[in-house]
Parts: C-alpha cells; sequence; structure tokens
C-alpha cells in the first residue's frame, strides 16, 4: 500500500508540472522564438563567414625503382608522412611569404586541414579563411610549395597536384538555421526551466486536497474567495431583476 501512495504522489506530480507548462505555454514559445531571432542576429551580425578551398594531390607517383614499390606497400605510412611535413614550420613560412599574408605561420597551419580518403592515394588540403578568394590562393601555394617541400626532403618524385582549389561560393561556417534551431531548443530548455523550478518552489496550499496531502489533517470548512463570493452575489442579483421583469 505505502508503494501505491507514493506512486500516486509521482504522478500528481507530474501532472502538476504538465498542467503548470500547459498554462504558460504562450510564455514557452515567446521565448523561442526570442532566442531563434537572436540566435539568427547573432549569426548574420557578429560571426564572420569563413570559406573553404580544397586542393587535392597524388600521394604515390608510379615510379618503377625498387623504393617506390616498397612505398606502394607503405601507402598509409607514407600518406602521414606526407601530411606532417606539408604542415612543417618552414613550408608554412615561405607560404606566408610568398603570398605577403598579415599572419603567423601558426596561424596558418591553424587554417588548414589535410584529409585522406580511405583506401585511396589521394591527399585533400582544405584552407579556411574569411576571404574565398584568399582561401584559394592559399591553397595552392600550400600545394605547390609543399610537394616541392616533399619531393626536396623524401628524395622522390613530389606529389603532383591533381585539383587546384576552387573560389568557394558559399560559406562554410556558420549555419545560420542550425544556430537558430539550438537558439529555438535553448529558448524551450530555459522557460520551461524555469516555470518547472517555480512550480516545484512554490509550496502554498491551493486548495483543500493540498491541505490533506501535505499537512495530513482534514477540513472542516473553506472560506470562499471574496472575489468569487461578490460575484456569485452579483449574478444572483442579476437573475432576481430577470425574474421580476419576467412577472411584470
Amino acid at each position: 500500500m505505502g508503494k501505491t501512495h507514493e506512486d500516486d504522489e509521482i504522478e500528481i506530480d507530474l501532472m502538476e508540472l504538465f498542467y503548470a507548462l500547459k498554462k504558460r505555454i504562450l510564455v514557452i514559445l515567446a521565448v523561442m522564438v526570442l532566442g531563434a531571432v537572436a540566435a539568427g542576429a547573432y549569426t548574420k551580425i557578429l560571426v564572420t563567414p569563413m570559406y573553404s578551398a580544397t586542393s587535392t594531390m597524388l600521394v604515390l607517383t608510379k615510379e618503377t625503382t625498387l623504393a617506390s614499390l616498397a612505398d606502394l606497400q607503405l601507402g598509409s605510412q607514407l600518406t602521414q608522412d606526407y601530411s606532417m611535413l606539408l604542415k612543417t614550420r618552414t613550408v608554412m613560412q615561405d607560404v606566408v611569404d610568398n603570398l605577403d599574408l598579415d599572419m603567423s605561420y601558426q596561424q596558418l597551419e591553424s587554417s588548414i586541414t589535410i584529409n585522406y580518403p580511405e583506401d585511396t592515394r589521394i591527399m585533400e588540403i582544405t584552407v579556411t579563411n574569411p576571404d574565398p578568394e584568399m582561401a584559394k590562393k592559399i591553397v595552392d601555394e600550400v600545394a605547390s610549395v609543399g610537394s616541392d617541400f616533399i619531393g626536396d626532403q623524401m628524395e622522390v618524385v613530389p606529389p603532383k597536384i591533381v585539383e587546384d582549389g576552387e573560389v568557394p561560393t558559399s560559406p562554410e561556417s556558420p549555419s545560420t538555421s542550425r544556430n537558430v534551431m539550438l537558439g529555438a531548443l535553448a529558448g524551450l530548455v530555459l522557460s520551461a526551466g524555469v516555470v518547472i523550478l517555480m512550480t516545484i518552489m512554490d509550496d502554498t496550499l491551493k486548495s483543500e486536497d493540498d491541505i490533506e496531502r501535505y499537512l495530513g489533517i482534514s477540513t472542516l470548512a473553506s472560506i470562499p474567495d471574496r472575489k468569487d463570493y461578490i460575484s456569485g452575489k452579483a449574478k444572483k442579483k442579476s437573475k432576481r431583476k430577470r425574474r421580476r421583469r419576467k412577472r411584470k
């Protein structure tokens, strides 16, 4: 019996929270809309759009030497060596000097991402920059300088540049639609959390059931609300007047 009583209390609490949320649904929706609008405005006005350009290189070249055959068997390891050499300080600084970039070689390195698809001999170099044309220039220069540097250091034929970068037409980030959805979700969670917290923290007694539930005593009588009493009295007067008019 005790377990059933505890289950009933949990169910009543959940229903109370549900009705509290339902009662303030318009406020919750308003906060959701406000969060979405704020996130969209922040994304459009304060966040700098970033553009990405990608250049593709062939990691392994066709040679007939014994060394090249060994490289074919160690393609994955060789690709990792290429990517490490490509982002060395020497290559990054040469690119900064050649293009007269207003950044350090560390900043340039942080804007470069190297990807090598599985089971391929391709290395993809991606550069992210606020200027779409500059993103293409940088990725092309990185591929060119890096190819020569890798050939010199490993004493092999330099990796072949398969595709140069393209000038991106749309930003890679930020995503306005995603941020708007996150803003709406944040507004929903925040407003619902406040409503739930206020409901849980509210320890006022609102009905006879609350007195019996929380104080464990039964009510002998109840005093009606003054507003309800006045409105009820006014309704009775209006009914009496109508009856008198009908009699006349």
